[in-house]
């Protein structure tokens, strides 16, 4: 494992500090950027200098790096890219509500769109003048991504489409959705599938956001009632859907895994032990939470060295392998405990949200964001699947339904079209 960078490296991660400092403000060391995930806010204010943000960033050739150069990116290399979200990470730098159109939708066109699909969606993606959403998830096939219902039906030069999806982030300010439906229900559920790009302003597509526990509403459902989309807007070959869905699912670990998250968490709750009474003694005194306060610093430092991990495969050209399964379950175990003893030490305090609230609420929210995290990415009990799979070599799951008919699966009843 090296743990420094390589001369190439160093000098690239300096171009892109140096930029980010003439151009961004400093992130506060004690931000926590995962429960900013699920945070009320501004919404319209924010997407609004996140675009602005993007352009600058188009202007000085620092969107999308990894993308070719013909399509305005950078044809970076992917630890070029997490050098870029580890130094972008330090600023204050909306980039969020774009992970999902180009970290994942983008790298799809490029993959399997046609030149023409190329021309019309890449350049104002790259730009921020237009965001995307993801529409694979339903009521039934969350982590089954082939067991999708949602229909579309040949109709000339169009599909009509039917059915629903659900935890669609970012839905309800998407202009455009990728959209996975099933076509040929006599094929098996990997085999039957096909990929679209969905306009989401189109007549019969209804988005309802659902309300967090956070005050936040980023999660949506999405309905469709013969949603007319055309053939044009097919990605790949029709009943191919499952393949370019893949190309999808895997460039939405890079884009995801590869952030830097938040840094500040440890330092704040090391200071509120210090500063804290509610236990009846200093919380840095108290030795259950001295004992508590240690079991968090390691697994932090699980975390961090086995990102560490995941960076030395992907400098040496290899791909990474089940690290992020692993990091995603330890960064979740390690919210939840954190935000359960931050609420012990804040006492009263804790129940309190809002700027007027200590330390601004932050506790409450970690409180109330790390069971979206569960879900967010991958849930707990498919990563341990992973893990048990790939990593400890375990028997897999049976698939009894692998090569059977869609419409010959117990629950496969398509929507009606």
């Amino acid at each position: 494992m090296d743990f420094e960078d390589t001369p190439e490296e160093a000098a690239f991660r300096a171009e892109c500090n140096k930029w980010l400092s003439d151009n961004a403000e400093p992130r506060s060391e004690e931000g926590d950027q995962t429960a900013e995930l699920f945070e009320e806010r501004d919404e319209e204010a924010f997407i609004k200098e996140a675009q602005a943000w993007q352009a600058k960033k188009a202007d000085a050739g620092w969107a999308c790096i990894r993308w070719p150069e013909e399509y305005g990116g950078r044809s970076a290399t992917p630890i070029q890219q997490v050098i870029w979200n580890q130094e972008v990470g330090k600023f204050h730098a909306p980039e969020g509500v774009f992970t999902i159109g180009q970290g994942m939708g983008g790298p799809t066109v490029i993959t399997h769109g046609t030149p023409e699909q190329k021309e019309k969606w890449l350049r104002p993606l790259l730009r921020g003048e237009e965001i995307w959403c993801q529409l694979f998830s339903e009521p039934a096939a969350g982590s089954d991504a082939a067991g999708i219902t949602t229909r579309a039906l040949r109709d000339g030069d169009e599909f009509i489409v039917n059915g629903q999806k659900v935890w669609t982030s970012g839905a309800h300010y998407s202009k455009w959705g990728m959209l996975t439906t099933r076509t040929d229900p006599d094929a098996p559920k990997h085999k039957g599938m096909t990929y679209f790009i969905v306009d989401m302003e189109s007549e019969g597509i209804t988005v309802r956001p659902l309300k967090q526990m956070t005050g936040g509403a980023n999660f949506n459902e999405v309905f469709f009632e013969d949603v007319r989309i055309p053939a044009w807007n097919v990605i790949g070959d029709i009943n191919d859907g499952w393949r370019i869905a893949m190309t999808t699912l895997m460039n939405e670990r890079v884009a995801i895994g590869s952030g830097s998250g938040g840094s500040g968490g440890m330092r704040a709750l090391f200071d509120l032990a210090r500063n804290s009474t509610a236990t009846g003694t200093r919380g840095s005194e108290d030795p259950e939470v001295r004992q508590e306060l240690m079991k968090l610093q390691t697994l932090a430092n699980i975390m961090k060295y086995t990102s560490f991990r995941t960076l030395t495969s992907i400098s040496q050209g290899k791909v990474p392998g089940p690290e992020g399964s692993i990091g995603k379950l330890i960064l979740v175990k390690s919210m939840a405990a954190s935000a359960d003893l931050a609420e012990r030490l804040s006492g009263a305090g804790g129940m309190c949200a809002g700027s007027d609230a200590p330390e601004h609420g932050r506790w409450v929210q970690l409180l109330l964001s790390y069971p979206g995290m569960k879900i967010a990415g991958g849930t707990d009990e498919i990563l341990k699947n992973i893990i048990g799979e790939r990593v400890l070599g375990l028997p897999r799951e049976p698939r009894v339904d692998k090569d059977v008919p869609f419409k010959e699966i117990p629950g496969g009843t398509l929507a009606s079209a």
